[in-house]
């Protein structure tokens, strides 16, 4: 059987938590702050887990996770 590819992009933004769902970070963080209310840049904070509808998509990206 051929090897599968992991999809780079993925690579450096998922991670898997230890029970082995996904974390992501959250969007609209890196420029153009000024027009983000206060709400949404603390909401933005940190990271989140993702849901599972995305959650099959991106196994497929990371197949050897």
């Amino acid at each position: 059987m051929p090897k599968l590819k992991t999809k780079s992009s993925a690579k450096k933004r998922f991670s898997f938590t230890g029970s082995g769902k996904v974390k992501r970070n959250y969007a609209f963080k890196s420029h153009n702050l000024r027009k983000r209310s206060q709400s949404m840049k603390r909401k933005a904070r940190g990271t989140t887990i993702l849901k599972k509808s995305d959650f099959k998509l991106i196994k497929t990206f990371l197949p050897y996770k």
